[in-house]
């Protein structure tokens, strides 16, 4: 028996930083963005010993534990270290993890890959767990448990998955409001929006702790306000269908995000920016907290293959993606059933046999 988990990946839109405290806390956070057909998969496959042996397919590393000791974090895979024993896993089994993109891309790899590991373990454990609950989870997690310095958006999005609109207002107090794009526009928005790998892997805790740290200074609390404002401005004019107005305000967004932490962009993300603009690009943002990763940038459709070209000049990688509208899944596939050995058809004119 092998355990699935599967979480995907998500685009933010507008409004990000202002899910991380205290300004969400004092002020209320709101995001709108939505998740993306890349993902972040958990495999578990128990064993009859106590020996749980982890392995990372992206990074080659292989770690193993004594489900009958105590959990230490040591530096090595502490995502799933803190999984297992939040979900009081004490009985062997293997895990094998894999996400499509890479950590520090700004599309909440880690916040993803943790939902997946929880949204697994609670299957094969046989724990129901709603939406809400699980995100709360792989927050408490990732936040409190390991200290990792960041917001709410990613657990919730990755966990409920789709065109989302979220407001926050601390812990307790988290509201996922669904959006109800129509399929025209929904097939307008994604043709029209680019998304390209700059090359460069950004840390977000350290950029957080800035952005944290500047709360206090006018400027940048003022910046905070203004892109909470246009996460409530993007909401409205995605829900009408304005898509190049929609386009216009990633732009308001990125030049007032810009404005939160001086570690958010570098000389490089802004000529490859500053380039897709003046290629006929109306908008767009860096994803995630920033500093590299994917940038996003949306392109009125005859300006489209301008601005793709002159990304890839600059050396920006194009990405293939489209929206996800389900959000965390799990299932079971059973091994047993693959061990074939012959498959037989019976046709009109004979019998086949395909020995395997």
């Amino acid at each position: 028996m092998v355990i699935r988990g599967r979480a995907p990946l998500r685009v933010s839109f507008g409004g990000g930083g202002t899910d991380v405290a205290p300004f969400c806390v004092e002020q209320g956070g709101a995001i709108i963005g939505s998740t993306i057909n890349k993902y972040a998969y958990c495999s578990i496959v128990p064993r009859e010993d106590d020996q749980i042996i982890v392995h990372s397919l992206d990074f080659d590393m292989t770690v193993k534990y004594n489900a009958k000791e105590n959990f230490v974090y040591d530096g090595r895979l502490d995502l799933v270290t803190a999984a297992l024993k939040a979900m009081d896993i004490n009985q062997g089994c293997e895990v094998y993890l894999q996400c499509d993109a890479p950590a520090g891309s700004g599309l909440g790899t880690s916040s993803t890959v943790m939902v997946s590991l929880l949204t697994a373990m609670a299957r094969w454990k046989g724990v129901e767990m709603d939406a809400y609950r699980l995100a709360d989870l792989a927050y408490q997690v990732e936040r409190e448990d390991l200290k990792i310095d960041g917001g709410y958006q990613d657990q919730y999005a990755a966990t409920f998955g789709g065109i989302n609109f979220i407001e926050f207002h601390g812990r307790n107090n988290v509201v996922v409001n669904p959006l109800r794009i129509k399929k025209d526009i929904l097939h307008e928005l994604q043709y029209n929006l680019l998304l390209c790998y700059t090359g460069n892997i950004h840390v977000s805790a350290n950029i957080i702790k800035d952005q944290v740290k500047n709360y206090e200074k006018k400027d940048a609390f003022d910046a905070m306000c203004e892109v909470k404002a246009l996460a409530y401005a993007m909401k409205d004019e995605l829900l009408k269908g304005n898509l190049h107005s929609f386009g216009k305000l990633l732009d308001y967004g990125w030049q007032s995000k810009k404005r939160m932490s001086s570690k958010i962009t570098n000389p490089q993300i802004d000529e490859l920016y500053d380039e897709a603009i003046k290629a006929g690009a109306l908008g767009g943002k860096l994803l995630g907290a920033g500093g590299g990763g994917y940038l996003l940038m949306y392109c009125p459709y005859n300006v489209k293959h301008k601005v793709a070209a002159r990304m890839e000049q600059m050396g920006g990688q194009l990405a293939d993606w489209n929206f996800e509208l389900r959000g965390a899944q799990s299932w079971i596939a059973d091994e047993n059933r693959w061990g074939y050995h012959e498959v037989k058809v019976h046709l009109p004119n004979g019998d086949y046999e395909f020995r395997l």
